[in-house]
């Protein structure tokens, strides 16, 4: 809106061109998203703390988790909001694509609210039925998927590439595309879930995964840079920028707030979103493999989960103290500030290493 508004200046008050820059933008998306995270979360979560909307904490974990009983939950509310508005701030909204990850990333987060309000508001300990959640992740999932196939108007948006394979392009089918997509949207959704279990754990990773997309998204729609870089050029792209940008300064706004000893909690409504957010961006820039490789954690805390429970299954032992695996380390005796700080330097080393693969082609 914003940005509507400026470009009408544009040409006849000085300095209002500068808005047209897409860098420019972004910046101003990343500091209008963590300054309205730093105004609205208060009165937020006051607001939870009345409603008595608060983590209910497993029996069987950490000891030291029960601490954090009756801590605000459903603060995943903020990311969403202030990255919504920011992004219609600053975006340019005749573009399809922002469209299409905002809408794939409120579905979700639409998804996540219910669970989180049949938890915490009416206390049904299961929240949203398993299948049922899985169906409506699937639904949003698989018509994402779909939209962006028969919207394509770039042979370059569904073909596969692979990095470090500048040679290496093979269309998709609208069956492999739609599959290859619903897996990385409905999989990234529940792997930043698993993660989101430590004060801090989950948004720091995503914030960074997400600004590392940014960049791909502007390059790729970039023609001159997706050229040098040997990368898809995919038309609107760039314009994500504005939208990573957004969610990662809202990520940093509700970071001062989750830091340990957390404030509030995100619940699946924040969680199931940011995690759809960075499926379908790493969809729409074609760098799945890459995406996979800077989301380490968040597939490392998914296998953990699936090793477990296989193995426990199959021969009745378990191979991790507890799963997913941030917890396996507390009851090795890591306190949970460590266990964060050392997942976020992981995950900070595999989103660099992921970029540096713009130059390895």
């Amino acid at each position: 809106m914003l940005y509507w508004l400026t470009q009408q200046f544009a040409g006849r008050v000085p300095g209002a061109h500068v808005f047209a820059y897409l860098t420019f933008r972004a910046i101003l998306a990343t500091v209008s998203a963590l300054g309205l995270s730093l105004v609205i979360g208060p009165p937020l979560i006051a607001r939870l703390v009345r409603g008595q909307i608060g983590q209910v904490v497993r029996d069987d974990g950490p000891p030291t988790h029960l601490l954090k009983a009756g801590t605000p939950t459903m603060g995943g509310t903020l990311v969403l909001v202030t990255t919504l508005v920011s992004t219609l701030l600053w975006a340019e909204l005749s573009n399809r694509l922002v469209w299409t990850v905002l809408a794939v990333t409120f579905a979700f987060g639409l998804i996540g609210f219910y669970d989180d309000y049949l938890k915490l508001v009416v206390r049904n300990p299961r929240g949203l039925v398993p299948r049922w959640k899985y169906f409506w992740q699937s639904v949003a999932g698989l018509a994402t998927a779909a939209i962006l196939y028969y919207t394509a108007t770039e042979p370059a948006e569904t073909t596969l590439f692979l990095p470090f394979f500048k040679t290496f392009h093979e269309p998709l089918t609208a069956f492999a595309f739609i599959v290859l997509a619903y897996l990385m949207i409905v999989g990234m959704s529940n792997a930043v879930n698993l993660t989101d279990g430590l004060d801090g754990l989950a948004i720091m990773p995503a914030a960074l995964v997400t600004s590392a997309l940014g960049i791909f998204a502007y390059a790729s729609g970039n023609a001159v840079f997706a050229h040098y870089l040997q990368i898809p050029e995919i038309r609107g792209a760039g314009e994500l920028l504005v939208f990573c940008a957004s969610l990662a300064g809202a990520g940093l706004g509700f970071l001062w707030f989750n830091s340990y000893p957390a404030q509030v909690f995100m619940g699946d409504v924040g969680a199931l979103a940011i995690g759809a957010a960075i499926g379908v961006l790493a969809v729409i820039v074609r760098q799945e493999l890459v995406v996979l490789w800077m989301g380490g954690l968040f597939v490392l805390e998914t296998a953990s989960v699936i090793l477990q429970v296989a193995s426990f299954k199959l021969t009745g032992r378990r191979i991790f103290r507890m799963a997913p695996i941030h917890h396996h380390f507390e009851l090795k005796g890591w306190a949970e500030p460590k266990v964060i700080v050392r997942f976020w330097i992981i995950s900070l080393l595999l989103v660099l290493s992921g970029l540096a693969t713009l130059k390895l082609r």
